[in-house]
């Protein structure tokens, strides 16, 4: 596979991952029109909650799943100056993925799987649905074994050496996505799938529930170690400076890896399936995963202010201003660590017991993941866009002021449209209906807010179509193909010579994760084949 055949494989992972979210944003725009009830002849139980649940499925699964791909076979191969291994195998794993996502997309388009992204039973989806997820993460799995034998081909040829960083953090998502989506998988192969064929009359949703809070939280990682990829790999240079530490990155996505797989019971907190206890030990390492995200937004900020400083920023803050603001990478790695900030305060009350009470089950809960998800990891997928296409395309970007707007416009629009949301979740306003129009005294406050998430949300569409435009027209560009720009990738202020063998590989980390989550998760799911639980049986299409 020559250059030009493994860019356009990699393309075809990113077009279908931003085919997917264009999509998702319109969905967007149309539910939190019909959810306000302002305009009556959009009102539609059906229709919003299958708008939902594809939205949810393609921002959450399809988006990132390609995505990550994607970036991850062309992160292997620029850092490890290798060609991708098992070329048929990765395009097999392309395609049962994207088979297996057109197959999950029918029911959903139709308002056959109106499950939510989540999909707890006794709501019932088409079996199609069930099929098409599993066939989704299936194909994810090739990409991952790959990630994995390209590591250890290249710890074989280069002994002693340190393993380029970006490939480091990318191995690490892939084995955190192979012990990750094991929960859903079991949870769909074994009682889903069975119950929507009819094979079986019951099943336990407290088990189902519990198998997918194994997914359902470190998944979140899984999406963000890309972003936090190009925070190390990427910003420093781009912003004219050094990585402030290699070591202290790989410190961070240990912990991420390590701590972020065995949690998950916050988001059962208010479920009696599982005792406090167990809840509460999940709460302590929901808390202890902020650590690498502190890790990683101090030495971030630290290369920055390198750079800063090497371009001649004086004073205490002074470096700011000498940042390179209309570069796409520098200016998206600020804007997302400014919506970290406070997408990270709300994630700390998720996950304490005392205040998730308050908030359970509340507008604040999407409020929160939007501006984690939406705004600090998808911005830096933009990012990262803007920086690959030149290259993979062989084209210069069709506009780089056009990217700035879009930038800036995520931004806002995010902000514009979280920040009510939050407010409606401490107003009381619950968040799973289609409808806030109760016509009471009480929800007559709500509606200005609603007004200010309509605004935030038609900001985000012309954002998102901002994106795709300059990217499409990037493309289809009649610019010289004699256009040639490499991916640069950061070096570290101090150079990285030799690294302790557990900074540098995954075994010593395979098995501590083996036991935590024995601990985590073993007793909790291992209980409900061992006591007399209560069935349910599906119901949906």
């Amino acid at each position: 596979m020559n250059d030009a055949v493994e860019n356009k494989f990699i393309l075809s992972h990113l077009w279908v991952a931003f085919g997917a979210f264009i999509l998702a944003c319109f969905m967007g725009v149309y539910q939190v029109l019909e959810r306000s009830g302002f305009i009556e002849a959009l009102t539609s139980p059906s229709v919003y909650f299958a708008s939902v649940s594809t939205h949810g499925v393609l921002m959450a699964f399809v988006l990132t799943t390609f995505f990550i791909m994607g970036f991850g076979y062309y992160v292997a191969s620029t850092s490890l100056k290798m060609p991708i291994w098992n070329k048929p195998l990765a395009w097999t794993g392309f395609s049962i993925a994207l088979g297996g996502t057109v197959l999950a997309a029918i029911p959903l388009l139709i308002g056959k799987a109106s499950v939510l992204y989540t999909f707890y039973p006794p709501l019932l989806a088409h079996v199609s649905f069930y099929i098409g997820a599993t066939l989704l993460v299936v194909g994810s799995w090739f990409w991952c074994a790959i990630m994995v034998v390209m590591f250890y081909q290249w710890k074989k040829a280069n002994p002693s050496q340190p393993v380029p960083l970006a490939m480091f953090a990318t191995t690490a998502n892939a084995l955190l996505w192979l012990w990750t989506s094991a929960g859903v998988a079991l949870e769909v192969l074994f009682q889903l799938i069975p119950l929507a064929l009819g094979w079986m009359d019951t099943i336990d949703p407290g088990l189902a529930r519990t198998l997918f809070a194994w997914t359902l939280h470190p998944i979140v990682y899984f999406w963000l170690i890309p972003a936090y990829t190009a925070f190390y790999v990427f910003v420093p240079k781009q912003a004219g400076g050094f990585l402030f530490s290699d070591e202290m990155a790989r410190v961070a996505f240990i912990i991420l890896v390590v701590f972020g797989l065995p949690i998950g019971f916050h988001h059962l907190y208010m479920d009696p399936e599982q005792a406090s206890g167990w809840k509460l030990l999940h709460a302590f390492g929901t808390f202890v995963v902020s650590f690498p995200t502190l890790i990683t937004g101090f030495t971030v900020i630290a290369s920055l202010e390198i750079a800063g400083r090497l371009r001649g920023g004086k004073g205490l803050f002074g470096w700011i201003g000498t940042l390179p603001w209309t570069n796409p990478m520098t200016l998206s790695v600020i804007l997302s660590l400014l919506m970290l900030i406070f997408g990270g305060f709300g994630g700390l009350v998720n996950a304490s017991y005392a205040m998730n009470a308050m908030i359970h089950n509340t507008a604040w809960v999407p409020g929160h993941f939007h501006l984690i998800f939406g705004g600090t990891t998808i911005i830096m997928y933009f990012a990262i866009a803007y920086y690959f296409w030149p290259i993979l395309t062989r084209k210069p970007l069709f506009s780089d002021s056009l990217a700035l707007i879009q930038l800036w416009t995520w931004f806002i629009g995010m902000a514009i449209m979280t920040t009510p949301w939050h407010v409606l979740g401490l107003l009381g306003q619950p968040r799973r209906i289609s409808s806030v129009a109760y016509n009471s005294l009480l929800t007559l406050s709500w509606d200005p807010y609603e007004f200010v998430m309509i605004f935030g949300g038609f900001v985000l569409l012309g954002s998102a179509c901002l994106f795709i435009y300059n990217l499409a027209k990037t493309q289809l560009s009649s610019a010289s193909a004699e256009f040639v720009q490499q991916v640069e990738y950061a070096e570290p202020i101090h150079a990285v010579e030799s690294l302790p063998e557990y900074l540098n590989d995954f075994k010593l980390w395979n098995k501590v994760i083996a036991v935590l989550m024995f601990i985590s998760f073993g007793v909790p799911i291992l209980q409900f084949f061992f006591m007399d639980t209560f069935g349910s049986s599906g119901w949906g299409y």
